[in-house]
């Protein structure tokens, strides 16, 4: 698989606001975009930009939300994710499976609108891997 650009490092919060408050009042963050929900995922989103990648703020939407178990590990939050570019998300899936990685899900719509899929943190040196397609727009 190529390896492509970084697109952002998700980061679970128990409060979007909160979060966006300490990346514009302490980091200096300038652009910080609007959350929205993003039902299918069970999370709300909202995007820091960087000079070279994003933040992405994932808060629960509702009680079903896959983040609370993290949260309740890590109740301050934290690194939830990181998520990498690739042209063809269907050929990185296929040689991420073809070497015995445990892909989590078939792609789907995530929160750039392009395709998604996770992989196992424990077969991507203990970090939540997220792939994404690269958008149309870069």
């Amino acid at each position: 698989m190529k390896l492509g650009r970084l697109n952002h490092i998700g980061v679970a919060t128990p409060s979007i606001q909160a979060s966006a408050t300490h990346w514009r009042d302490v980091m200096g963050a300038t652009i910080i975009h609007e959350p929205f929900d993003l039902p299918a995922q069970g999370v709300k989103v909202c995007f820091v930009d960087t000079p070279n990648a994003q933040i992405e703020l994932i808060e629960p939407l509702g009680a079903n939300s896959p983040i609370h178990g993290f949260l309740a590990k890590n109740p301050l939050g934290g690194q939830h994710h990181i998520c990498f570019e690739v042209p063809d998300i269907h050929a990185a899936r296929d040689e991420l499976l073809a070497l015995g990685k445990r892909v989590l899900g078939e792609p789907r719509i995530g929160a750039h609108g392009t395709l998604i899929f996770f992989v196992h943190p424990k077969d991507m040196g203990g970090m939540l891997t997220e792939i994404m397609e690269t958008p149309s727009d870069h």
